[in-house]
């Protein structure tokens, strides 16, 4: 049996996977530089949720950087160029996370006192405190991530397109040459996608609320900890079901999805006067977070629903054997010729490839 091509093999993989971490290197490398000036700022009080988008915007962009380092180790594991394509969708979306973060610590930082001003923000000791210099202190900090982000992203999708060749004939000797076999399975990859994406934007929303906003003594701070196992084995939940085919679990989990769209309350409470002062540092981005959140569980039910139909069609085995299911041609050798043979050569990227009879 042929041995599997090693994770990294390739000068593209190993480009692709070298510029995520250089690029988490710099940027959480200025996110801290921002939070130790904030921090060392004595008339700053990092205990009032005004100035919490501070930590939090570092806690953000480490949970960003080292799950996107996963999920790119993980496509390049499983040649999934579908997972690859929503990196490249994440990555676009750090840029406007992180351009946001900058208009966000300026409000955090600097409050303009007017008739509009919230009373939380008025009742903020300010004794010798200098806004507009410690905003000035950290600015260029803040201007570097996104810049970066940005340099990557085109980067990354230079290394994209080199891999998508790379990893052409991976679907191929996962579900063979029958196009409705290829079209079944590629729903099922952008499903386990979406579920991964799905973690992420969960966990984001609720991080920001739990750091910067609700009160450890409120009945939102209860609630909110407690949907968080729940929603994780929800998505768990649907992960197995789709790949296993499990029909009853799955109904459940599409019901359930549903169901968590009555999180969108959230963004009344972002804006109504009676509470929109507590939200008023971190509010761009929790808009953006529960927006998206909201989109990709939609996206989530609609693919969900797909695969739901494509139970029962073959592809069970495909599912949960991957690139080490056995190629076509080796099928046709003991279909036709009567040879026996264990060959299960999994898919190796760059080499040349023998000729391969196509069934439709």
């Amino acid at each position: 049996m042929a041995p599997a091509e090693p994770l990294l093999s390739t000068r593209a993989q190993r480009a692709f996977i070298g510029t995520i971490v250089l690029q988490a290197i710099v940027v959480l490398v200025m996110v801290s530089i921002t939070f130790r000036f904030v921090q060392e700022d004595h008339t700053v009080d990092l205990k009032h949720s005004t100035y919490r988008t501070i930590p939090c915007y570092l806690a953000l962009f480490i949970l960003a950087e080292l799950f996107e380092l996963f999920m790119a180790l993980d496509a390049l594991r499983l040649r999934n160029v579908i997972q690859l394509i929503g990196i490249l969708c994440f990555q676009a979306a750090m840029i406007v996370m992180a351009s946001l973060q900058i208009h966000e610590t300026h409000t955090a930082l600097v409050n303009t006192i007017d008739s509009r001003t919230p009373v939380s923000i008025l009742a903020i000791p300010r004794f010798g405190y200098d806004g507009p210099r410690l905003w000035h202190k950290v600015e260029p900090f803040l201007i570097v991530s996104p810049i970066m982000i940005g340099l990557s992203w085109f980067a990354l999708m230079y290394f994209f397109r080199v891999l998508y060749h790379e990893f052409g004939w991976a679907i191929f000797h996962v579900v063979g040459a029958n196009p409705a076999m290829k079209t079944m399975y590629q729903y099922y990859q952008i499903m386990i996608c979406l579920l991964k994406f799905d973690f992420f934007a969960f966990i984001g929303v609720s991080m920001q609320l739990l750091i910067v906003v609700l009160q450890d003594s409120s009945a939102e701070f209860g609630l909110t900890i407690a949907a968080i196992p729940i929603v994780l084995l929800l998505l768990a939940m649907a992960g197995t079901a789709v790949q296993r085919e499990i029909k009853s679990v799955m109904a459940f989990s599409l019901v359930l999805m549903l169901a968590a769209q009555v999180y969108l309350y959230k963004l009344v409470r972002f804006y109504e006067p009676s509470s929109e002062s507590a939200y008023i540092s971190t509010r761009a981005t929790l808009t953006v977070f529960t927006v998206v959140s909201s989109l990709l569980l939609f996206a989530t039910f609609g693919v969900g629903v797909r695969c739901f139909a494509d139970f029962d069609k073959g592809l069970h085995s495909s599912k949960n054997h991957g690139q080490y299911y056995k190629p076509v041609a080796t099928q046709l050798r003991e279909n036709l010729f009567g040879e026996s043979s264990d060959s299960k050569a999994p898919y190796s990227a760059g080499t040349p490839m023998e000729p391969r009879i196509s069934i439709e």
